[in-house]
Order: C-alpha cells, then structure tokens, then sequence
C-alpha cells in the first residue's frame, strides 16, 4: 500500500541528509588535508635526503596518500550518519556495490601488475623500454598505468597489466649494449677489405668498445650483394647515444667504401615472363 508521507517529514529527512553530509565533509577534511599536505610532503623530503629511487618513492607516496583518503572517507561514513542512510537504501546499496565489483576487476589486476613493476629492479623511471612495436622512456608508474614518454613527444597511458603480460625490451638495464647492423657489399668487391673496414672504423670512433672488439661476420649471401653483419659494444647506453654512435659508424664506413670503391649495391629485382596477343579477323559477311 502507497504510503504518503507529510511535508514536515519530508523536510525533517532532507534535513538530517544534510546534517550528516556536512558532518562527513569536515570529518573527511579534518582528515586527509594534513595528511596530503603535510604528512604526504614530509614522506617526500625524508625520501629525497635518503635518495630513495624516484621508482619507489612515487608509488610509496602515491600510496600514502590514497591511504589518507581512504581512511578520511571511512571515518566520516563512520561518525556521521550516511551510514545508516545508506543502510536504508538497500537498492542503491547492492547496485553500488556490483559495479564496484565488476570495476575492480581491471583495477585489482593492474595494481598488482605495477606493485611487480615497481619491485622488479631492471625497470626504474628514466629507462628506455621497447614492448611490441613501441618504445619510449619510462615517465611514471602509478597504480593503474604506466606512462612512457615517446621519441615522437607523445605521452602514452599503458596498462600496468599489458606490460607484464607482454614481451619488454630494457636495452638499458645492462652496463653494455651490442648494436648491429648490415651491410650489403658488392660481390666483385674485396670482401677482406671491406671488413676491415668495418673493424677499423668501429675501433676509430671513441664510445664504441674495444673489448669485447668489434667483429663482422657474414650474414647471408643475398640477390645482389654479400651481407655483413658488423657488431659492436657501447658503454652505458641510452636511446639518444644509440642512435648518434650508430649513425656515426654508418657514416664513417660510407665514407671509407666509397674512398676505396666498394660499392654498397641497392637490391635488385628482375621481372621474366611473357605476353601472348592474338589477332581476331573480322570479315565482311556475304
């Protein structure tokens, strides 16, 4: 049976919602604005004086504050009476609390993904990283995602959860990286030489190693050149060094074939085949 309610007990529930807001607003802020803007920044300077990596500190701050809200937002429910409000909406209650569940679901994964980023050592912020056919510098691990920094200037929003299910690359994560790359020599060409060449201008160029030494090795024998591979060792790398010590090798070797005549032949392709016309004669009828 519809039940009508009086004006006056209308007006005497609006009211006590309101109370109980307010309450839960100042509780909440009594809360958590020292602890964002005093706890949370004291944490930071204490990290900093004990040069805590950047990796670990953000998450562990970011941690610390969401701690704060957390605790704010149950304390307030607590104290003040939107508990027993929301008691009293069963419905509202049970739809709220299916899609917190189903939400998190995707939270709950990518927070334990980046809890194993974060602890595992060969990714920090600042390393450059490759995962399918991207790449970019580690900017900052949050709770959810991870945001990379591309050499495009693009900022991407990576889930925690696509990084650990997938292949990475930290070209960086060791003190030493080995670069490669082909070249395509003539087949009527010295191949002694241009070998040599390659040795020589890797053992010429001051950041690229001499132990291990550079080496060549031939790569397969291709449509119309000879393929070398020439391989080399940098120290500490990073993504800008790569490229500059990469290109400055190229160059050099470029430089010497062409003072010595190899040549560096473009792949070619040829087309066989044939072509069939036939003639049709058409005649006057008689």
């Amino acid at each position: 049976m519809l039940q009508i309610r009086s004006p006056e007990a209308v007006l005497t529930e609006f009211a006590t919602v309101l109370q109980d807001a307010a309450v839960f607003v100042a509780v909440a802020a009594v809360i958590f604005l020292p602890g964002r803007y005093l706890v949370v920044p004291g944490a930071r300077w204490l990290m900093d004086a004990a040069n805590v990596d950047d990796t670990l500190e953000l998450p562990l701050l970011k941690v610390l504050d969401a701690g704060f809200a957390l605790f704010a937002v149950f304390t307030a429910i607590t104290v003040s009476g939107v508990a027993s409000f929301l008691a009293t909406k069963e419905a509202i209650t049970a739809g709220a609390t299916i899609a917190i569940g189903f939400a998190s679901q995707d939270v709950l994964g990518n927070l334990v993904s980046g809890v194993f980023i974060v602890l595992d050592p060969t990714y920090n912020i600042g390393d450059w990283i490759q995962w399918k056919d991207k790449e970019g510098i580690i900017e900052d691990i949050s709770f959810r995602v991870t945001r990379i920094h591309t050499f495009d200037n693009e900022l991407v929003t990576v889930p925690n959860s696509e990084l650990t299910k997938n292949t990475i690359t930290n070209p960086v994560a060791k003190e030493r990286l080995r670069v490669t790359f082909p070249f395509g020599v003539g087949y009527e060409d010295d191949l002694e030489r241009a070998q040599a060449i390659i040795v020589e201008a890797a053992l010429a160029h001051d950041e690229i190693l001499d132990r291990p030494g550079p080496s060549v090795r031939i790569q397969e024998l291709g449509d119309s050149a000879v393929i070398l591979e020439s391989r080399f060792w940098i120290d500490t790398p990073a993504r800008t060094d790569f490229i500059r010590i990469r290109s400055e090798f190229v160059e050099n070797v470029k430089a010497q074939y062409d003072a010595e005549g190899i040549s560096l032949p473009a792949p070619q392709r040829e087309l066989s085949g044939s072509i069939e016309t036939t003639e049709q004669v058409v005649g006057n009828g008689a």
